[in-house]
């Protein structure tokens, strides 16, 4: 398997992009390109996906959104900066997360387990 199913990284997808929001504010294509870089290409983020992540975040208080020119370029872009709000959200699903793969541990088998087929 090269790549991560969306429907198993869904939950988490705000909590990459928060992530990168607490290094500084960003804008979509180069929150893309974060994740897929950080990944190893594992997750590519779709496009739709990003932006209704944006939507129900800015929705939700965990980010705000402002527009500025992209630096060299001239372009307006839409930039999204996490809130006070929003980090406390991150820490949560950072929580949640840690516990999830405490739990999902034991059930995922290890190399040289017996997996029954003897």
């Amino acid at each position: 398997m090269n790549s991560i199913s969306s429907d198993v990284i869904r939950g988490y997808n705000d909590t990459m992009i928060l992530f990168l929001l607490l290094q500084n504010p960003s804008y979509g294509y180069e929150i893309s390109k974060q994740i897929r870089e950080l990944s190893a290409e594992k997750y590519i983020i779709k496009e739709t996906t990003l932006y209704s992540a944006f939507t129900r975040m800015e929705k939700n208080g965990y980010v705000e959104s402002f527009s500025a020119e992209g630096t060299g370029t001239g372009k307006r872009r839409t930039y999204y900066q996490i809130t006070d709000h929003g980090r406390r959200y991150y820490r949560e699903k950072c929580e949640e997360w840690n516990l999830t793969k405490e739990v999902v541990e034991h059930f995922i088998m290890k190399e040289g387990d017996k997996d029954g087929d003897d």
